[in-house]
């Protein structure tokens, strides 16, 4: 059987717990008064997914900046992000370091996010179980492939097979980039075309199986939709660009499964995690059955 890989949307675990915290002004700082919980909240999350999958390959994805290619093709793109808070910032190199020090294989290129590192993983590798917080991954799903969506805690997940993306959406997983192009995305700063949400969105792809395939029936849709659709056509083109991941990022793939070899020594990770004071961390590790 195909080894079992599991890898991890990086930035989208480290802001997710962050922000658990952070509203309620607990930073969980440590001896050298530097803030810890995003760190300790994405150690707790990773140790929880690696007692729950059973890996026997572990990757961690990363964005390498705030800037990608998409951002030469679309100069609105995410333009609308505000910059972290002050006690995120010394916490994007600490989660590096720290899943260094503790073994993990890490990857990340600058210009590309982890969206493309994991969708270019993807094209490679079968039995993989990707974990993020982000609807855009969906469209890496195959008949090996699957996506754990976080819902709640470091437990609680929307499950997605080929089969259970089919069953919910109508759709295939690859269709779900139309579907995106046409409602857009406003988190990521593309508007798709104006007036179209996700249900119609995904209508007009379960009927017409395609933007192409939707243009080429134009005429069949209402007045009012056509003129939506046609007043916007630069903005749906732009759309479906930006809402398709990029698969073939320049990353190793040479050996890739080998530098990712899932071996956890509980006895050094504590260490690892003494060292650098994340005694939270260190605690939930202990609760857990890693053997």
């Amino acid at each position: 059987m195909t080894q079992h890989t599991l890898i991890i949307d990086g930035m989208a675990l480290l802001f997710r717990h962050f922000y658990a915290t952070s509203f309620r002004n607990q930073f969980m700082y440590n001896s050298k008064d530097l803030p810890t919980n995003g760190v300790q909240g994405m150690l707790r999350h990773t140790f929880k997914l690696l007692e729950l999958t059973k890996p026997d390959n572990v990757i961690i994805a990363w964005d390498m900046g705030s800037k990608s290619v998409r951002n030469e093709w679309y100069e609105g793109y995410k333009a609308n992000r505000v910059a972290p808070p002050e006690e995120m910032v010394p916490q994007f190199d600490m989660i590096k370091d720290v899943m260094h020090d503790i073994g993990f294989y890490q990857d990340g290129i600058a210009g590309y996010e982890a969206d493309d590192v994991i969708g270019t993983v993807a094209q490679h590798v079968d039995n993989l179980t990707i974990v993020s917080g982000d609807r855009d991954l969906l469209q890496l799903i195959n008949q090996t492939n699957r996506i754990w969506l976080t819902k709640k805690g470091y437990t609680e997940y929307h499950y997605y097979d080929f089969n259970a993306f089919l069953e919910q959406y109508g759709i295939t997983p690859e269709q779900f980039i139309d579907v995106k192009a046409l409602m857009g995305d406003a988190s990521d700063g593309y508007s798709g075309v104006a007036g179209i949400g996700e249900k119609t969105a995904l209508k007009l792809i379960q009927t017409h199986g395609s933007v192409e395939g939707l243009l080429d029936n134009l005429g069949t849709l209402t007045p009012k939709m056509q003129e939506k659709i046609n007043n916007d056509m630069e903005s749906l083109r732009m759309s479906q660009r930006l809402a398709k991941i990029i698969t073939d990022v320049p990353i190793k793939l040479d050996g890739l499964m080998d530098k990712s070899t899932h071996s956890l020594d509980i006895d050094h990770v504590n260490n690892v995690l003494q060292h650098h004071d994340l005694r939270v961390a260190e605690k939930y590790l202990s609760t857990l059955n890693l053997g």
